[in-house]
């Protein structure tokens, strides 16, 4: 009976301790967390350049299986991929940056609208209860704030992008080299991996690599096309920044679901200072463009590579949105992916063993 209680006495101290360390650790942040920060920092080439391989790597295969050297073959992807980049780049940089500068210096004007639009809020509300009146004024404030945290995510996150250029200039050369080298990395990480886990690890990395592979690049394609059209469409009907509106359109289209409501938000708002008809106009492109996404391209291009039901990918992209932000929302479908792989597998080793 001692010893019964002598071993439960001797756990709760050992929780205890782990706890302390635990809390210790937190409070000591302010000396490893910089350090962390600035590995991550170094490591971000290494896994931009890795996801670039992964997105790349079954063309080149495929290229090398209809007889193409497997050099070559590398060679070729490599030109039209980033090729298609820079040339892509060199083209609109000009048209994207002449666009941000004069929507720029068009913000006073917006900012003027919306005061207008607020104040007219105002005038039509005060005679409603004041209970009512306080919580449309209330949802107003909740607006601009929400509205005033995003504008500065987006000035850092460009500011961000333009320090890192020197970085992410090196990407297309780490690229080659983990391109050139895939076998060998793949040996390397098998070698330094228990040799009961080859088949297993095999096994699931390549069910990972079936379902959310197909997924990741079939998406990015969709939303190339997506980004290419709307850009198309906002030129012809005369819309302001239709470049910038279909880059951010394109890019927020990666999001299921929520992505085109929140890529056609900044398109709306400018359409709204000009007249009512744009905006219109703008409702009409961005239902027609999910309905062409939703009904031929995501179920030609992407297809059902996931076989996950709707619910639980919105609720994967309501929980993303929650803890990460805009970082959730894109990382919730893959991450939820890889989850229902792994619950697979271990119900499968469980069920075997």
């Amino acid at each position: 009976m001692k010893d019964s209680s002598f071993k439960w006495f001797y756990r709760f101290g050992l929780l205890l301790l782990a706890l302390l360390c635990i809390l210790v650790f937190f409070k000591v942040q302010f000396l490893w967390l910089p350090v962390i920060y600035m590995f991550l920092k170094a490591l971000l080439p290494f896994f931009i350049a890795a996801f670039i391989t992964y997105l790349l790597h079954p063309l080149i295969e495929k290229t090398h299986d209809k007889g193409v050297p497997r050099p070559l073959a590398i060679l070729l992807i490599y030109i039209i991929f980033f090729g298609g980049i820079g040339f892509g780049a060199y083209k609109s940089y000009p048209i994207f940056v002449e666009q941000v500068k004069d929507l720029n210096e068009q913000l006073p004007h917006f900012t003027n609208t919306y005061r207008h639009w607020v104040e007219s809020i105002h005038d039509r509300t005060t005679s409603l209860p004041n209970g009512v009146h306080e919580k449309i004024e209330g949802s107003i404030d909740d607006v601009e704030a929400t509205l005033n945290v995003w504008l500065t995510k987006v000035a850092e996150g460009l500011k961000s992008l333009i320090t890192s250029f020197l970085i992410l200039i090196i990407i297309p050369f780490i690229v080659f080299y983990m391109l050139k080298d895939f076998s060998s990395i793949k040996k390397a990480t098998a070698y330094v991996t228990p040799k009961k886990w080859h088949k297993p690890g095999e096994r699931f990395l390549s069910d990972v690599n079936e379902s959310l592979g197909n997924y990741i690049r079939g998406q990015f394609f969709v939303c190339l096309i997506i980004g290419v059209i709307a850009t198309a469409a906002l030129w012809f009907f005369h819309v302001p920044y239709a470049l910038l509106l279909g880059f951010i359109i394109g890019v927020t289209n990666i999001i299921p679901y929520f992505g085109p409501i929140i890529g056609a938000v900044p398109a709306a708002i400018i359409a709204a200072t000009i007249s009512i008809k744009l905006v219109i106009t703008i409702v009409i492109i961005i239902f027609v463009l999910q309905f062409l996404e939703g009904n031929v391209l995501s179920p030609l291009i992407v297809g059902k590579s996931l076989h996950i039901h709707p619910l639980f990918i919105m609720l994967a992209l309501l929980l993303g949105g929650e803890f990460g932000g805009v970082l959730g929302l894109i990382l919730a479908v893959p991450i939820l992916a890889v989850i229902k792989i792994s619950i697979l597998h271990i119900r499968s080793y469980t069920l075997k063993h």
